[in-house]
């Protein structure tokens, strides 16, 4: 390669790099994987090193001696007192024991002692004590300046507003605790359970889902996304060596001030053992509640640590090895096209079923038309999937050696595949949308939301009888629901007489759920079921709500006036009403005798179980979780994902996981459905 050719390509790749950098930072939606996003980056700063003065002339910014920033517009901007640099990264073994190498030359000892610590996918975060109180959340941004998430990370249940107080563990005036916000596999299933039902595309990965949601302009919205903490580190601290003296011994400093820690790490003496050590946690990390890519392998030492120090970007003293992910190829049958409640047609591989971290896979994520012709996939390839974040298939890239001549470029439809209406595409989206709002799959998904049991639960108003009721043309909106005739119902078999009276009674006994059912219900975009309580509370009814204008919500000042509803969802909600077909639709249930009963008036945290924090875990005999955590919030109780200290009570029914091993192992009291129905009633 000639200096020319160098500077060319050095000039290439530093573009593409930054444009994944912003993809992956501050929009949390990256086109690489890991590993093709790594190879882009080694490439670049192997050219930066061999051909130094090409790099120079190629201009002073490269990406490869600078942390990836992830400062978004909205939020405010604060220094950390100490940078939070990013780790070099190893997908080798090879290379994993030059990291030892170069560190026993630099410090001239051979055998340290290191901590292995699994690598949790997340964003990272620094948090600030001062005297023990919580003061502010502060992402990494570009490791000098990160965006304030403060109102944000305050919804996240395992983050302690106080640090307990030990003679074992003093608390300094001022420490900064960081670690990786994160969300766990049950949560993000959850989450994508939802958007299935509703037919949007699934979100990749727990990792982006976490990191788009801690940036969120609305903390109720966040809220409605259980995110979690895990912490690792310490930055500044006042006094100096107010954080112990070793990473091992971090752990036990930072669980006895009731912070969240490593469920596990390993101790490890020289390079062997910290090699075993990263196998035996590539081995256990699949049991984990959460997404695990690697192992980061630290000095035990915090004096060696310093004596060690750092690069521009990363510490010398640390290292994460990251797990190959696991990859199947397999050939691509089919694509086809859903339709989702809103519209948006989202491209699904359909695949030879293949064997993939453990499980048969036959279907992909394909996300959308764009990621299509990017990696200019084709029905009848030979195609690689990736288990993306260890949890959703998706289709990574093509085998091209092996792609038949009779295989030709997908044509993305143009028209609806279910009504033909011609698709548009909304400036700024990506997405493709059906505009038809009775578009029967649309229609079919939006009835389906509105009777599930989040919202109004129409019992025997399932999937099947959805299907039908649009199919016969007898409900074309939700509305229609309320206008259903028995003598129809019967005509559709025999012996339906007994199962279409319940129907009847089911959809006769909705119309007096509660507000915040219907207004869930409606399927306004970014109102989930916690925003629907507080708009419930709020306005009182649907029509109300309906003519709510800006005013109602942000104030004169710029301030929302209505906790958790900020400009984004004002703007939704004014957005979805100011169309006259949703307007129309409460008009309809009016008339149609829905009469949603009134919000309950009730003090915060009174009730029977007031004071109480509750952890369900497991199917219990009669309760849906859903109810289960209403029923606990609504006698003053509270609702944790995770098993901690704080914890009064494990709800543990059939097939209980680890959170009931985690109960037991600290005492925590663990009850049955029974024992609950009693705590509510007083008893």
């Amino acid at each position: 390669m000639t200096p020319s050719e160098a500077k060319q390509r050095i000039a290439s790749l530093r573009a593409e790099v930054t444009r994944n950098d912003e993809l992956y930072y501050r929009r949390a939606r990256p086109e690489l994987n890991d590993p093709e996003y790594d190879r882009l980056k080694r490439e670049l700063a192997e050219l930066e090193a061999r051909y130094p003065d090409a790099a120079a002339a190629a201009g002073p910014s490269s990406p490869t001696a600078r942390v990836g920033d992830d400062r978004a517009e909205g939020f405010v901007a604060v220094r950390h007192r100490l940078p939070m640099q990013s780790l070099d990264n190893t997908y080798s073994e090879a290379e994993l024991r030059e990291f030892h190498a170069r560190l026993a030359r630099l410090l001239g000892r051979e055998d340290l002692a290191y901590v292995v610590e699994p690598k949790i996918d997340g964003l990272a975060v620094s948090l600030t004590y001062e005297k023990g109180r919580f003061v502010r959340a502060v992402t990494r941004g570009n490791g000098v300046d990160g965006d304030d998430v403060t109102a944000n990370a305050l919804t996240i249940r395992a983050l302690p507003r106080e640090l307990k107080r030990s003679a074992r563990a003093p608390l300094p005036d001022l420490i900064e605790i960081r670690g990786e916000i994160f969300m766990t596999l049950a949560e993000f299933e959850r989450i994508n359970a939802t958007r299935d039902d509703s037919g949007e595309e699934r979100y990749a990965n727990p990792r982006n889902l976490a990191a788009g949601t801690i940036k969120l302009l609305d903390p109720r919205e966040v809220a409605e996304r259980r995110l979690e903490l895990v912490l690792y580190g310490f930055g500044a601290c006042e006094p100096p060596g107010a954080g112990g003296e070793t990473q091992s011994g971090y752990h036990a400093l930072v669980r006895a001030w009731g912070l969240p820690t490593v469920e596990k790490f390993w101790k490890a003496r020289g390079i062997d053992e910290v090699w075993a050590a990263v196998g035996e946690l590539d081995r256990v990390r699949r049991s984990f509640a959460y997404a695990t890519d690697g192992a980061v392998v630290k000095l035990d030492s915090l004096a060696l640590q310093r004596e060690a120090g750092s690069t521009s970007k990363a510490p010398r003293w640390a290292m994460a090895y990251k797990f190959a992910a696991e990859r199947a190829e397999t050939k691509l049958l089919a694509i086809s096209v859903q339709v989702g409640r809103t519209g948006v047609l989202t491209p699904v591989a359909e695949l030879e079923p293949v064997l993939l971290a453990g499980s048969t896979v036959s279907r992909a994520t394909l996300h959308n038309k764009d990621e299509i012709a990017r990696k200019d996939i084709r029905v009848g390839d030979f195609v690689f999937v990736e288990k993306a974040g260890e949890v959703i298939p998706a289709v990574v890239g093509v085998n091209v050696a092996r792609r038949a001549p009779e295989c030709v470029a997908f044509k993305f439809p143009t028209r609806c595949p279910s009504c033909g209406s011609a698709v548009v595409q909304a400036e700024g989206e990506v997405a493709l949308r059906c505009p038809n709002y009775d578009c029967p799959v649309q229609v079919r998904r939006r009835v389906r939301h509105f009777a599930s049991k989040a919202c109004v639960d129409i019992d025997g108003l399932g999937e099947a009888m959805v299907d039908v009721l649009v199919e016969k043309g007898w409900v074309r909106s939700i509305a229609d629901i309320y206008r259903q005739r028995r003598e129809n119902l019967l005509s559709l078999g025999k012996s339906v007489e007994k199962s279409t009276d319940n129907l009847l009674a089911a959809i006769e006994a909705s119309k007096r759920a509660e507000l915040w059912r219907f207004i869930h219900g409606l399927g306004i975009p970014h109102v989930g079921a916690a925003a629907a309580r507080d708009l419930a509370s709020r306005f009182g009814s649907l029509d109300e709500l309906s003519q709510s204008r800006h005013q109602d919500y942000i104030g004169a000042d710029g301030q929302s006036l209505i906790a958790g509803i900020g400009e984004t969802m004002a703007s939704a909600i004014i957005g979805h009403f100011n169309q006259p077909i949703n307007r129309t639709l409460v008009r309809d249930l009016d008339e149609a005798g829905v009469r949603p009963a009134a919000p309950a008036a009730r003090s915060a945290g009174t009730g029977p179980l007031s004071g109480k924090t509750f952890v369900l875990t497991g199917t219990l005999p009669t309760l849906a979780r859903e109810e289960a955590s209403t029923r606990i919030e609504a006698a003053g109780g509270k609702v944790s994902s995770g098993v901690s200290k704080k914890t009064s009570f494990v709800l543990a029914g059939a097939d209980a996981g680890s959170k009931l091993e985690k109960a037991k192992s600290l005492g925590i009291a663990v009850i049955g459905e029974d024992e609950l129905l009693a705590m509510l009633a007083g008893r």
